[in-house]
């Protein structure tokens, strides 16, 4: 018996969320089914299963681990072969046996939102109020539910801005429930001048402000868990899985592109 650690990406679009339930289609139910089917586990509770990160409904990964313990050989293309195309394991690392999956020394999401031209943004001010962001801060206002612990620390947020989008990039030890796409809230806030920058700071305090101050999540959409990091632990990575997961990102691209297209020429219609 050996315990092994694979590294999962997916597209969240048609999964609600990660987590098995019996009457959804979600990456852990596909996941399990395929690892049932190849003997691999059969019993999650003898197998120690675990997961890094339960996302929620629409979100993406290029980094969620799950671990298990297993006497069984793995081979990832067959593996990959029987997942759908939206689910692909791209990576595996050896593990002590003791490693829990669920403690990682940092986890890293991605958050891309697009935004209108023609409407004014400024992005200086959300890097101004993204600072207030750093350390270790009592994130209660930027979560859905009242956590027994309510601290957590950042260590690095980036933003990049790329024609009409905005890329996120929030590195932390750990985050509450929909904490991320609450903070991207606030800095577009910021950004369109409805709060100021140094609004953060006060919402950073352990005071309750939540039925004065609403934050609701930013579209799940946009959050990709882009890197879960463990100290000492090395992937393999795995292009050809990479590569047959880029071509259903691909088949997604065309999809959505069409929509937009779509859109824009029913705005540009209605507007004769």
């Amino acid at each position: 018996m050996r315990r092994v650690a694979l590294k999962i990406a997916y597209i969240g679009t048609n999964f609600h969320g990660y987590q098995r339930q019996p009457e959804y289609r979600t990456v852990e139910g596909e996941l399990l089914k395929v690892l049932a089917e190849t003997e691999i586990i059969t019993d999650t509770w003898k197998a120690h299963y675990s997961v890094a990160g339960r996302t929620d409904k629409g979100v993406h990964s290029t980094g969620n681990v799950i671990s298990f313990i297993t006497d069984k050989d793995i081979y990832i293309n067959k593996i990959n072969g029987l997942l759908p195309n939206d689910i692909k394991i791209i990576g595996q690392a050896k593990v002590p046996y003791g490693f829990k999956v669920r403690f990682p020394l940092t986890r890293t999401y991605t958050y891309i939102q697009p935004i209108d031209p023609t409407i004014p943004i400024d992005i200086n001010k959300i890097k101004e109020a993204m600072n207030y962001f750093i350390g270790e801060h009592y994130f209660r206002n930027f979560s859905k539910r009242n956590e027994k612990n309510s601290y957590r620390e950042i260590i690095s947020m980036n933003l990049e801005v790329k024609e009409n989008v905005l890329i996120f990039k929030i590195e932390g030890k750990s985050f509450l429930w929909n904490m991320v796409r609450k903070m991207i809230t606030a800095l577009l806030q910021v950004g369109y001048g409805e709060i100021e920058p140094d609004c953060i700071k006060k919402l950073l305090e352990p005071e309750d402000l939540r039925r004065y101050v609403r934050l609701r999540p930013s579209s799940a959409s946009g959050l990709i868990l882009s890197d879960v990091y463990y100290n000492n632990i090395k992937f393999e990575e795995y292009q050809y899985a990479k590569n047959k997961f880029i071509d259903a990102l691909k088949k997604e691209y065309v999809l959505n592109y069409q929509k937009k297209e779509v859109d824009k020429t029913l705005i540009n219609m209605l507007k004769e």
